[in-house]
């Protein structure tokens, strides 16, 4: 990293634009890691563990993105057992072996978590 400014000041060329992208591509991931106090290379965890409050609010949070009903006004129920197999359809995992039980506060967090992949 010593030849930085020597490498940098050669940016107007295309090689040096292609080496200040790759330096800037190897910045950019050590800054996905984290250095200990014996200078090894430890991963930072990249999932962040979703929290949901399993409530009419979210469902109807789910229900704007992934709409249930027919477009007549006709639809299940929110928050019950149909309408969670409606969504699990529309996220295309009704019957993954994966899926939390319905009535549980990690079917939320689940549906979030395959909300937030799918944005």
């Amino acid at each position: 990293m010593k030849n930085i400014p020597a490498l940098l000041s050669r940016i107007g060329s295309v090689n040096g634009l292609v080496t200040g992208l790759a330096i800037a591509l190897v910045m950019g991931l050590s800054a996905c890691s984290q250095s200990t106090e014996e200078g090894k290379i430890v991963q930072l965890p990249s999932k962040t563990e979703i929290t949901v409050t399993c409530n009419e609010a979210w469902f109807k949070q789910v229900e704007q993105q992934l709409v249930s009903a027919d477009g007549q006004g006709h639809g299940p129920d929110l928050g019950s057992d149909e309408w969670k197999s409606v969504i699990e359809f529309k996220l295309g995992v009704r019957g993954d072996n994966d899926v939390p039980d319905r009535n549980s506060e990690a079917w939320c967090a689940f549906v979030q978590q395959q909300l937030v992949k799918g944005s």
